[in-house]
């Protein structure tokens, strides 16, 4: 397993032959991962290291801290904010949430203990959260007078509608494990303290795929989510076409015939 550091609160750990899973790891745990400034430089920057990466197949989005897995905006650095700081720090604090939502392959979050607000949207722009039982989810953001701004508003009413995403946004509340997994908030529960490995096991066998294809997958998923039928079927006809003659599509169909391992050219 090799390991990078992006900035002080960004780690970064590659896993398994090839290191095609990568762990991006928010790694400040003085203040329970709060997205400061500086954090969410350093996740932006991770994002577009991880998705340059033609080696990475799967991204791991997990947490150093025991109790929790990231508690949105760092309130304390707000509050020394100059309306010109607010302004200034915007534009940093959007690409780290895009960074996530756009990265090219699958992504999973590993949630443990406290996902609010900015945390949670995190996890939302992954494509697959595990949870272990502990995990306390919510976007309480007008309850200090803004709204989700990480991508809360757009992404939670995908996952689980406009209705109950109404409800939890207005309401702010706060949403316990078993709940969170009741309503679509959270994909698998799992016992305390093993959200992390089952994250990097779904992402191993997820890896042991076609990286042309799962980028390909994804994409479609993506792009086609919300358009209509017609309109999202030549999106996925598109991605079709970028896979169908590629190198990976060729040892694919070998590999099954002759009954082996597949070894993917990526390409």
């Amino acid at each position: 397993m090799s390991e990078q550091r992006y900035g002080e609160f960004v780690l970064v750990r590659r896993h398994g032959d090839g290191g095609h899973v990568a762990e991006l790891a928010l790694d400040r745990p003085k203040a329970m991962n709060a997205v400061s400034t500086e954090m969410a430089r350093s996740v932006g920057a991770a994002c577009a290291a991880l998705g340059a990466d033609s080696g990475v197949r799967v991204v791991v989005l997990t947490s150093t801290h025991e109790r929790a897995f990231c508690v949105g905006a760092d309130l304390k650095e707000r509050n020394s904010f100059s309306d010109a700081d607010l302004v200034r720090q915007r534009p940093v604090a959007r690409a780290a949430y895009t960074g996530v939502l756009e990265l090219p392959v699958p992504t999973i979050a590993a949630v443990h203990g406290f996902a609010l607000g900015g945390g949670f949207e995190l996890a939302l722009s992954c494509d697959l959260i595990v949870a272990d039982r502990t995990a306390v989810v919510g976007l309480p953001e007008v309850s200090v007078g803004v709204i989700p701004g990480g991508g809360g508003t757009q992404l939670l009413p995908r996952r689980v509608g406009a209705a109950r995403a109404a409800e939890l946004i207005f309401t702010a509340r706060r949403v316990e494990a078993a709940e969170a997994r009741e309503l679509g908030l959270v994909d698998r529960l799992v016992d305390a303290g093993h959200d992390r490995a089952e994250a990097l096991a779904l992402a191993g066998r997820i890896a042991g795929n076609s990286p042309v294809g799962l980028r390909a997958a994804k994409r479609a998923l993506r792009l086609g989510f919300g358009m209509d039928l017609r309109a999202g079927l030549e999106v996925e006809d598109a991605a079709w076409r970028s896979v169908a003659f590629s190198g990976d599509r060729a040892e694919g169909v070998a590999a099954f015939n002759e009954k082996r391992k597949p070894e993917w050219p990526g390409e």
